[in-house]
């Protein structure tokens, strides 16, 4: 192998939740297993979120992590999901209860459109779920299509029902 051809490491920023069983030893399982493809670096409090767009369902708990990996962005995705199923993820309704959920939310500053992945996440702008934690541990972090930064993105979102209610560790 040439040395250019050798893996690079990669920071990324996931967003986890989970509304079902106990949501907290979820989402440690869930950052356990993620390892070692992924080391996390940095992981924010917890925060208790309403549910969008199924209402009726219980409320989630959600963190962001960043993190550094060798993986490409389409192997990750599918680390993410072979994560959520081992956790204990099974097939539901879309934007429905779940035992834990992993999004890729930024690579590096990669933009990506792609039928089965979107990097930067295509919601993430709106979703002060995803915005409050990782704003907590990476404000400057810049959406590389938006060219603003995590905190300003947050900022500009209109009050949501999201509190931080503790830590993971």
């Amino acid at each position: 192998m040439h040395e250019d051809e050798a893996a690079h490491t990669h920071t990324v920023a996931l967003g986890l939740g989970s509304n079902l069983g106990d949501r907290d030893a979820n989402l440690r399982a869930a950052l356990a297993h993620l390892a070692p493809a992924v080391t996390i670096a940095r992981v924010s409090a917890i925060y208790d979120t309403a549910p969008m767009l199924v209402t009726a369902q219980p409320r989630f708990h959600n963190i962001a992590c960043i993190g550094h990996t060798t993986l490409t962005p389409l192997a990750l995705l599918r680390h993410a999901k072979a994560v959520e199923a081992a956790v204990g993820r099974t097939p539901g309704i879309r934007y429905g209860p779940r035992v834990v959920d992993i999004d890729l939310l930024f690579y590096d500053d990669l933009i990506l459109d792609t039928p089965e992945l979107h990097i930067p996440h295509p919601r993430i702008a709106e979703r002060a779920f995803v915005l409050a934690p990782l704003a907590e541990i990476a404000p400057d972090l810049r959406h590389p299509a938006l060219d603003t930064t995590v905190a300003e993105l947050a900022r500009a979102l209109p009050p949501a029902d999201v509190t931080q209610c503790g830590h993971l560790f």
